[in-house]
């Protein structure tokens, strides 16, 4: 049985009815990247479980955060004057995020070759690509770093809520239309980063000083693409399928309210983290950027993750998460001053978030496993109680 049974007996009702249904538009994917994930797929032997498939490509991203954290903790080893990142370490993020994004494209046709397609193996997928977003976003940042032609930590930080955004955007689309509309800038961003860490392992870091164009430096144009992709083609297209599926009156939620409440627990979780940052009496973003993103993006893919077992389930939202009571007693705490360190009190509460969110995915994947009869990481069916 699950350690906590957080799915409730309404939302398993839902995965029993659950079908998938997605679209993908872009053409890299459509005409590239599928055609050789079909490719890939045949080398899988076929007691693989594509479950096993998804971890093991998240845990390379994984692989990535903690690699760059060892040699660039601080993000300054790409700065002038420091100490640099090993070029075979560029090398292997460059192999170990394709691999990842590889895994991540060919998990669900190993699941259609095996016959194993489970509501639980989506959300499998999609609960570990939310968490996936700050070990891309922060090892992508070692590139750059916080020096004199890199990025300065609070642009990082608001560029991460950019992109995590971007990412339930695709959630919240599902929720109100049952259609996943996957981005186009995801496939696009996988395989320019995986060819750009490479690069900077044949070049040096020492490249991405020189202006590109006009003075404009590589880091600018990473700012703008990254915000440009977003706001010029990840939100409109949301908010057009959106529109769309309410003209033809198949919204789910005819309610304002109901369709965004969604965004609610997101939105406060980047008010609380953000009160931290601007009003932190230690400066705390600038001394400990790496712990506080992990710690951001953690709580942010607790959030996201309930929001996907309720999309999948066909239940109603719920307003608040947890979670964002005691991160507002931490914040509040900070800010005041009651603690003696406030970097003591962020390596806590990271280590809270990250244990509550592993405590979290676990027993979904267990009461989900025992409800459907499954093993998560086999192929062989359990045996009913």
């Amino acid at each position: 049985m699950a350690l906590y049974e957080y799915v409730t007996q309404e939302q398993l009702a839902g995965f029993d009815k659950y079908k998938y249904s997605a679209v993908d538009s872009n053409p890299l994917s459509v005409y590239v990247m599928h055609p050789f994930w079909n490719f890939v797929v045949k080398f899988l032997p076929t007691w693989l479980a594509p479950n096993l498939i998804t971890f093991t490509g998240f845990m390379f991203l994984v692989l990535n955060f903690l690699m760059l954290a060892f040699y660039d903790f601080d993000f300054t080893a790409s700065a002038a004057g420091h100490e640099h990142v090993p070029s075979w370490v560029w090398v292997a993020a460059g192999i170990f995020n394709f691999l990842a994004y590889t895994l991540d494209g060919v998990d669900g046709k190993q699941a259609r070759r095996t016959n194993s397609s489970t509501p639980l193996g989506e959300l499998f997928d999609h609960g570990l690509d939310s968490w996936a977003c700050i070990f891309f976003v922060a090892t992508v940042y070692s590139i750059f770093g916080r020096g004199e032609s890199g990025v300065g930590v609070a642009t990082l930080y608001y560029i991460l809520w950019v992109v995590l955004f971007s990412f339930i955007l695709s959630h919240w689309e599902k929720y109100n239309t049952g259609i996943l509309f996957l981005p186009w800038g995801y496939d696009i961003s996988q395989v320019t980063i995986s060819m750009v860490y490479l690069v900077t392992a044949a070049v040096g870091v020492e490249t991405w000083y020189q202006p590109l164009l006009w003075g404009l430096l590589y880091r600018d144009l990473f700012t703008f693409m990254i915000i440009a992709c977003s706001f010029t083609v990840t939100l409109p297209m949301s908010l057009y399928n959106v529109l769309k599926a309410h003209r033809s009156n198949t919204l789910k939620h005819s309610s304002l309210y109901e369709a965004f409440l969604p965004f609610l627990s997101p939105v406060l979780l980047f008010i609380l983290s953000t009160i931290w940052v601007v009003f932190s009496p230690s400066n705390i973003l600038e001394q400990q950027p790496r712990m506080f993103y992990l710690m951001v993006g953690t709580a942010f893919a607790n959030v996201t993750c309930k929001l996907i077992v309720c999309q999948m389930s066909n239940t109603r939202c719920q307003a608040l998460s947890v979670l964002l009571l005691p991160m507002a007693a931490v914040v509040l705490s900070a800010v005041t001053g009651v603690v003696a360190s406030e970097i003591l009190l962020l390596y806590v509460w990271t280590a809270a978030v990250i244990l509550a969110h592993i405590h979290y995915g676990v027993s979904v994947v267990q009461q989900l496993s025992h409800h459907f009869n499954i093993f998560a990481f086999s192929l062989k069916k359990s045996s009913s109680d």
